[in-house]
């Protein structure tokens, strides 16, 4: 984890990164110039961001480049597509390592959580910055499992770009579409690199049809790979006709030759370029008025003339525009086309002024970022990600968190690598940054210099939202947009050792939810047992392992159990009468509430007040009527489930004189639970998008077994020499499939899961359900 000490090996001396934070940024330099030329930092890290090779920049370039030469990207794709290698190789060519990681060995520096070495999995999104070719590149690695989806989103919501990455041996997956919605929801321009094109069954051509179909995407191919599968040696420009070829004889892929593509040697390949290339302009034209004038103006007769720095500002507008996505090709593994998709990253996607934020308008060159992400270093407490819009951060700052109306103190400010960090004195908008000793900021608050600084902001807004109609209220208009975080779909019951440790595991579980908020931790009011819920099997296994690892706590988790849902089928009207007298004040309530389903789906309960209701109690009361109408239906009738999908009228209520806000809720709670009680009821289960790759083979057993567990199948595509099974299946039956899948099939199917809806369950599967959880079956 983070707090993991890296050891900096210098000549013969070896030095503590902890040691190079605590120095002062112009000693790190002093520092820099003496030690020079050797400065592996940390995991054979060769050089600080804004240092390369011999060249030491002046201290403000290395911490504050241009705005417009900074990127902040993102790499997402689906599981085992090459985020994590593709990341290692990008960070060895920009000259940040000086070894190459593997994820099979264990050793790269984005994948740092014990249990994401253990298993080759991403689970936390990592932050590292990097130069290329004088440009500062903040990229964040994402996970693509889908119990991980949450650090995706709140990841994308801060970036500018994105690369997409894919298997070109099995294109578009189920992951791939729910990334790729997330970006469409925050509107991330994204360029595609097909990865793996040195793998048996890669097929150029079918992935970027997949994008084309699956995707609804307009590919723009800015490559044509040299050869595939085991003859893939390289990668042809089409923008500059060139062709890249990496020297079969260098281990690390440093070594590759830009060579034009001549009538002579290549006659083929430049006729194939040569098509590409006119289509591509042609593409392009079509989405890009001012491209399209240029070249009808003065290179219609004779697209070869056309400058390829033209092409490529066409082409950025574009992807700016998100109209269309460039696409790129190589193989992370075999180190082939990932210095043409840097170069890609800078050309075609945003600088953050590019973006088009419209809250900045409000706040001037006033400080406002957005705290995205939380960690916990057991040295130097919470330490939290944050997204610099607009203003200036500094050491010591004191900050103020809008969404939590509290002010606190930045005590350090740090660039993110990974694992490791550099401590700097500022750090302009535009850039992603580390702050230290912030103690009540969480994922999804927006950080403002002061709070007359907000209610500037605020009027503002207010004044912009009086032209445009008003609509929000003046806190919603400051605050950025936050993270919509899931609801989780499986929970068990977790139990310290012994009760003296309770209070342990009541802080561990305290960071946890802070860092994550997928996760949610509830007290059970029956029991008395601490529940945890989460977004499936693998996030519930990897947080029971990180309270073992990180907080040395041998915790006990009861089994796992499926979230239902409840609601009612038809209306029903209740009556109830609170009176009670407490000391020499009498407290009386009388309410009449009718509860009723509702075709939309909704969460929550939709509340209804009747004309009958006065408004000056409604005044008074509304609060205490709306907290109770609530806690009634956060436990259902039938198995303490949430209700769903139903709403409550309220038609009468007569208050004594006198009578506590209190004894309101708790009178208002108590008739809806009754009128829930009379109602006919209904499980609800949730119902899961599943997707499984599948050789021909073994087709049959598999299919038999999905009938069993009440799958539903949508259809069976054909996926190169795999079968790609789509349907539905209840998550109650899909618990534990993973082992069952790869007994099936030998260990050689996939499978994806997604939370697709709530659905009713029939009467004899709830029937066996309530019996099991009354303990008569």
């Amino acid at each position: 984890m983070l707090s993991n000490l890296r050891i900096c090996a210098v000549g013969h001396q070896t030095i503590s990164s902890v040691h190079i934070n605590n120095i002062c940024c112009y000693k790190v330099r002093a520092s820099l110039k003496r030690l020079k030329p050797h400065v592996p930092l940390g995991r054979n890290y060769s050089s600080l961001p804004g240092l390369i090779g011999n060249d030491i920049k002046s201290l403000h370039s290395i911490i504050n480049p241009p705005i417009a030469k900074i990127r902040n990207i993102g790499i997402m794709a689906h599981i085992d597509a090459g985020k994590t290698t593709t990341t290692e190789r990008i960070l060895y060519y920009s000259g940040y390592t000086r070894s190459l990681g593997d994820v099979d060995d264990g050793d790269t520096v984005t994948d740092f959580m014990a249990q994401e070495r253990e298993r080759g999995i991403t689970i936390q999104s990592a932050a590292v910055t990097f130069d290329w070719k004088g440009y500062r590149v903040n990229l964040i690695d994402t996970p693509g499992h889908v119990d991980f989806t949450l650090e995706v989103e709140r990841c994308l919501r801060v970036l500018d770009g994105a690369v997409a990455i894919f298997d070109a041996s099995v294109g578009v997956e189920a992951q791939t579409l729910t990334v790729w919605r997330q970006a469409d929801k925050h509107n991330i321009p994204r360029i595609c690199f097909l990865n793996k094109m040195d793998k048996t069954g890669a097929s150029f051509k079918y992935a970027v049809e997949s994008i084309r179909e699956k995707l609804k995407a307009k590919p723009l191919l800015l490559q044509l790979p040299i050869g595939e599968a085991k003859t893939f040696k390289g990668v042809v420009d089409v923008v500059t006709k060139e062709k890249l070829l990496w020297n079969s004889n260098s281990n690390d892929g440093k070594d590759f030759e830009r060579k034009p593509l001549l009538e002579m040697s290549d006659p083929e390949l430049l006729k194939e370029t040569t098509e590409a290339r006119n289509a591509l302009i042609e593409q392009v034209a079509d989405l890009d008025d001012e491209f399209a004038d240029l070249v009808l103006e003065e290179f219609s007769e004779n697209f070869d003339l056309l400058p390829a720095e033209k092409l490529q500002t066409a082409i950025h507008r574009v992807t700016l525009a998100q109209t269309a996505v460039p696409v790129l090709c190589g193989s992370a593994l075999k180190n082939k086309g990932i210095q043409p998709l840097l170069d890609a990253v800078t050309v075609y996607l945003p600088s953050p002024e590019e973006r088009n934020y419209e809250f900045l308008q409000w706040y001037k060159d006033d400080l406002c970022a957005l705290a995205f992400k939380v960690l916990h270093d057991k040295q130097r407490g919470p330490l939290v990600f944050m997204r610099i819009y607009s203003g200036t951060i500094k050491p010591q700052l004191a900050i103020h968190n809008v969404n939590g109306n509290c002010t606190e103190r930045i005590s350090r400010l740090l660039l993110p690598f990974a694992d490791q960090h550099v401590e700097i004195p500022s750090l302009t908008a535009g850039n992603i940054a580390l702050t230290v000793g912030l103690k009540h900021t969480a994922t999804g608050d927006t950080i403002v210099s002061s709070k007359s600084s907000a209610l500037a902001a605020a009027r503002r807004a207010e004044r912009e939202g009086e032209k445009k109609h008003r609509q929000n209220n003046e806190a919603e208009r400051v605050l950025l947009a936050g993270v919509e975080i899931p609801e989780p779909v499986f929970f068990c019951t977790i139990e310290p050792p012994s009760v003296s440790k309770q209070p342990d595991l009541e802080h561990a579980l305290k960071c946890l939810q802070r860092e994550d908020p997928s996760l949610k931790v509830r007290l059970d009011p029956d029991s008395g047992q601490t529940v945890l819920c989460g977004m499936g099997e693998l996030h519930i296994e990897i947080i029971h392992d990180r309270i073992k690892r990180e907080y040395g706590l041998e915790t006990y988790l009861g089994p796992l159990q499926v979230a239902y849902r409840e609601t009612i089928l038809n209306s029903v009207r209740a009556t109830d009468t609170l009176d009670r007298t407490l000391g020499d004040k009498r407290h009386l309530v009388t309410v009449e509430v009718e509860a009723r389903p509702i075709e939309t789906s909704s969460v929550t309960p939709v509340i209804e007040y009747a004309e009958s209701i006065s408004e000056g109690l409604l005044k008074v009361s509304k609060e205490a009527i709306e907290s109770g109408i609530h806690s009634a239906c956060l436990q259902g009738p039938l198995l303490g489930s949430p209700v769903q999908d139903v709403a409550i009228t309220l038609y009468s209520l007569t208050v004594h004189p006198g009578t506590s806000t209190t004894m309101i809720s708790a009178c208002v709670s108590r008739c809806v639970q009754k009128a829930l009680k009379k109602a006919d009821k209904q499980v609800l289960e949730p119902l899961m998008n599943l997707e499984v790759t599948v050789a021909r083979d073994y087709l049959s057993p598999v299919l038999a077994d999905l009938a069993q567990r009440r799958g539903n199948i949508q259809e069976i595509q054909t996926r190169q020499d795999n079968k790609v099974v789509i349907g539905f299946v209840p998550l109650a039956d899909i618990m534990g499939y993973s082992t069952v899948l790869r007994t099936l099939t030998s260990g050689s199917a996939t499978f994806a899961l997604e939370l697709s809806t709530y659905q009713a369950m029939n009467s004899q599967d709830q029937n066996t359900l309530l019996n099991r959880r009354s303990g008569l079956t």
